[in-house]
């Protein structure tokens, strides 16, 4: 396989808090993100459901997840649970814009 610079590893991320009491999270996420956003070498891109991640290697993956639950903990919240799902692939160059589009144009063939 090829492991071109140019390959992009792509993950959706998601943390939740747990024991908190409310329902509502927008401000533990916003946490979450702006502590990601620190990250070199890493886009994200925020979803009504959990985050994007895009970046050369999985190293920035790895340290935006810890820094997500770094900055949680930080917040007083002594757990969290999260999902992490990469996609690392290394036969050719992809974005997170490439995915989207192949299933518009599928759609289209529909």
């Amino acid at each position: 396989m090829n492991s071109a610079k140019s390959c992009k590893v792509i993950a959706y991320f998601s943390i939740i808090p747990v024991g908190i009491q409310s329902t509502s999270l927008g401000s533990y996420v916003a946490v979450a993100v702006e502590a990601m956003s620190g990250v070199d070498g890493l886009s994200c891109e925020v979803t009504p459901m959990g985050t994007v991640m895009e970046a050369e290697s999985l190293e920035p993956i790895f340290e935006a997840v810890k820094a997500a639950h770094e900055a949680i903990v930080d917040k007083g919240i002594a757990r969290a649970e999260s999902t992490l799902i990469i996609d690392d692939r290394r036969d050719k160059p992809r974005t997170m814009k490439d995915k989207v589009n192949s299933v518009k144009k599928h759609m289209k063939q529909l």
